[in-house]
């Protein structure tokens, strides 16, 4: 999660007393960090309890998938959203590149909210695009040959000031995950791209090498992610929509639960 805290000579994160301000700055990062790796990296399902826990892909759709991190982000106000927001393409417009564009036709509590327009990185990470893509048509196919994809799931945590992550298609709460290619989770790509804005598309993962169908959406620079998540897309269409959902309240279930279904209502390819 990316948080900024005022240490005031207390540490809300850990409860202690700080004296002196090196101790609260080294704190500060050092509480923040584990903040991160505890929430947007995946541990065991046992470790599944009150609250919403990352969790480990040991069995089959049993993982809770996050981030992680290393450092803590810089402040995001108002007026800096605004000046690092994506320059928007018109959705119908395919990139220069060739990429394809996929969308999400996102509610809030049934209600519609908006359409996401993304592009996919096929020329950076083509197999990475590719799983995302399938699971935005509908073209991947389970066990049993039916369908299965991101349409009718759930953005299951939201954190303002950092991302919402979604993609767990078969259990709806971030214990779920497959790919495209039957298997429990395919390899890291590469890490060319980095999370130096928001609107990028980011697999969340369980540690090297355990990418599956769940992803996540940047709402500022995130660059304690490089070298650990890959990024794999960006928003080119319905930045607005993604920062609805950002500021969605939370809460249900979970600290980061959002408290009304936000739900990809539709997707497929442009």
């Amino acid at each position: 999660m990316v948080v900024t805290i005022t240490l005031t000579g207390f540490n809300v994160l850990t409860g202690h007393n700080v004296s002196d301000r090196g101790q609260k700055e080294q704190g500060h990062s050092d509480m923040l960090s584990w903040y991160c790796r505890k929430w947007l990296k995946v541990s065991s399902p046992r470790r599944l309890s009150a609250a919403i826990q990352p969790q480990k892909p040991g069995a089959a759709s049993q993982t809770t998938w996050s981030l992680t991190s290393g450092t803590h982000a810089s402040p995001v106000t108002a007026s800096t959203r605004q000046a690092k927001r994506p320059t928007a393409m018109p959705p119908t417009q395919l990139p220069a590149s060739g990429n394809p564009l996929v969308f999400f036709d996102m509610t809030l509590g049934g209600e519609p909210l908006g359409r996401i327009t993304f592009e996919l990185f096929k020329d950076v990470v083509p197999k990475t695009a590719e799983n995302f893509r399938q699971f935005c048509t509908g073209e991947s196919k389970d066990a049993q040959g039916k369908p299965q994809g991101y349409k009718g799931s759930k953005f299951h945590r939201i954190i303002p000031n950092f991302m919402c992550q979604g993609g767990d298609f078969l259990k709806g709460d971030g214990t779920g995950s497959t790919c495209i290619w039957g298997l429990k989770a395919f390899e890291d790509e590469n890490f060319k791209l980095r999370h130096d804005q928001p609107g990028l598309l980011s697999m969340a993962n369980a540690g090297p090498n355990s990418n599956g169908s769940q992803f996540f959406i940047t709402t500022v620079p995130t660059p304690f992610l490089d070298g650990k998540h890959v990024v794999f897309g960006k928003v080119v269409d319905g930045i607005d929509v993604v920062r609805k959902m950002e500021h969605t309240k939370t809460g249900y279930k979970g600290k980061d639960v959002p408290n009304m279904d936000v739900v990809i209502a539709q997707c497929g390819e442009m």
